[in-house]
Formats: structure tokens, sequence, C-alpha cells
């Protein structure tokens, strides 16, 4: 009795600390865009830049999971110098909403993206995805060909070599445990962690100054999100089981960006891999760069995002 008294009483207080501190995480940091509704579930975007002529295409940058689109804005702001650049918060994540296991999926988030691209007027557009984001944007050119106009893959995973780390994430979205987990203690044990974890994903580099504030990290620690992101991981090696026969079929004009040193997904398994597997794509290695090429490099990696964005233009016309 003692024992569930004392199991009870750390989940109360649990569930306290993560109602105000989320209340407070929305607080200090409120969507930067604007939202729009897709099938009843509004999804957040932010535009930058601005392009006179309307048959150019758009950049559209979709993050990696457990950030949001603040994680790419520097490149966005970047490219938005000659381009028009369009961040997605994907669904579950930064001010984006999800509906449940059923938008989990990088197919179910592509199928949301172009409803997206329907919504603001966009018939065909450079995508650009970091990490899981990555996974997406491969979705979204195998799905929906016509809507790309060229496909740039930061860090992707994209092959099925993830069961270490869908192991732990798998626990983490189960329908009981993962609702508790994320509404009591989720929040408080993970910001203890938070720091350590982002320097993990970074690795070799390190985070640049201020970047879990800058970024609207804690976003993530919000129960929703963080169900949302453990469902999405959980199911991503079964996922890539399926995409990754289908690679010959991408047809846009592609580019893969990888570090060298990626501890998180291994660029021989999943960027050299789907290289092998996509006719004409061009693979970049970055030496000495970790699983975050777009923070490591930024110069290199707008530098190959824009030649490859001028060169579709060329070829669409």
């Amino acid at each position: 009795m003692v024992t569930l008294t004392v199991i009870a009483a750390v989940l109360g207080a649990g569930a306290v600390v993560t109602l105000v501190g989320s209340r407070l995480i929305e607080r200090t940091h409120p969507p930067r865009g604007r939202r729009i509704a897709v099938g009843g579930l509004l999804q957040h975007i932010v535009e930058l830049g601005a392009v006179d002529d309307s048959a150019v295409a758009p950049i559209v940058l979709l993050h990696g999971a457990g950030c949001n689109v603040e994680d790419l804005r520097e490149l966005a702001e970047r490219l938005a110098a000659r381009h028009r650049v369009i961040l997605v918060d994907r669904p579950g994540q930064g001010w984006s909403k999800s509906n449940s296991r059923s938008s989990s999926s990088p197919a179910a988030q592509a199928a949301i993206l172009r409803e997206v691209f329907d919504r603001i007027g966009v018939s065909r557009a450079v995508v650009v995805g970091h990490s899981f984001g990555g996974a997406v944007a491969a979705a979204f050119a195998l799905d929906y060909p016509d809507r790309v106009a060229a496909l740039v893959l930061l860090a992707p995973p994209t092959h099925p070599d993830l069961r270490r780390l869908t192991a732990l994430y798998t626990v983490l979205a189960a329908p009981i445990f993962g609702w508790l987990f994320a509404r009591t203690l989720a929040l408080p044990l993970a910001a203890l962690a938070f720091a350590p974890g982002v320097r993990g994903s970074f690795l070799p580099q390190s985070p640049p100054a201020g970047y879990i504030s800058r970024c609207a990290c804690f976003l993530l620690l919000r129960p929703k999100a963080f169900l949302a992101n453990a469902r999405d991981i959980a199911g991503l090696h079964a996922f890539l089981t399926r995409q990754a026969m289908r690679y010959g079929m991408v047809a846009a004009p592609t580019l893969i960006v990888t570090g060298d040193l990626d501890r998180i997904v291994s660029p021989r398994r999943h960027a050299m891999a789907l290289a092998a597997a996509i006719p004409a794509a061009k693979l970049v290695v970055l030496p000495g760069v970790g699983h975050m090429p777009h923070h490591a490099d930024p110069d290199r990696v707008v530098a190959l995002i824009e030649e490859l964005a001028g060169s579709a233009q060329s070829v669409a016309r």
C-alpha cells in the first residue's frame, strides 16, 4: 500500500510539472508562422523569401525527429536570399497537429504535405528533408513524383537498419505505458538529460551556442509531441523495409548529403546504399561531419542545394 501511495504521488507530481511546464514551454516558444487546416488537423508552416516568377519551384524544408522548423531556420534564411522557402512542422511536432498513429508513418506525412502544397498553391517544389524528414521527402518523391522538382536528403534514414534505435521508442509509444509516461514523467526526466542528448546528436561537432533555446527544442517534451515523436520512430524500421524496395523509381534529380562520422544514421548503410539505388543520384560525403550537416557546414549545404535547384529549374524550362 505504501509503495502504491508513493508511485501515485510521484506520478501526480509529474503530471502537475508536465501540465505547468508544457504551458510555459508553449508561452516561451509560440508559433512563428501560420497554420493551415488539412483534414481537420492544423499544420504549421513558415514562409520566407519571395520570388516574383511563380514558375520557379520553391524550396520546402522538412525537419528531423525530435525537432521542429526552428532547427532548419538558419538554413532557410540563407536560402531565402534567392528563393521562396517554406519550412514545415511535421505532423505532431512543433505547432503541427497529428492524428494519433495514423499520421506517424513517412507515407502518411507525405500525404499531409501534398495537401499543404494544395492549400498554399505550390504545384512543385525542391523538397529537402533532414534525418526523419529525409524519409518523408523520399516517400513524397515516390508517391507524388509530379510535385517534386528536385530532392535533397540530409543524413537520411533510408533502409531497415534501425532496430536498436526503434526498440526504445516502441516501448515509449505503447498505448497505455506511453500515454501515462508522456503525461507524467517524460518532461521532468527528459529535461534533465536534454542537453547531453542534444550534444550526442551533433557529435563530433558541438551544438551552436544557444541551440536548445533558439530552436525551441523543449516543444518536444509536451505530451502529444513526445508521443508523436515516439510513434514516428517506433514504426520507422518496418516502414523503411517496404520503402527501400522502391528507390529505383525515384525520378527527380536527387542530392544526398551525409557526414562520414554520422553515428546515428550509418552513411554506408543508408546514404551510400540509397545513392547506389537511385539512378543518377549525387552523393556528397562531408569529412569529419556527424548527423547535423546543415549546422556543421551550412555554407556547403546551401551551395549544394542551390546548385541542384538551379539545374532542376533549367531542365524544367
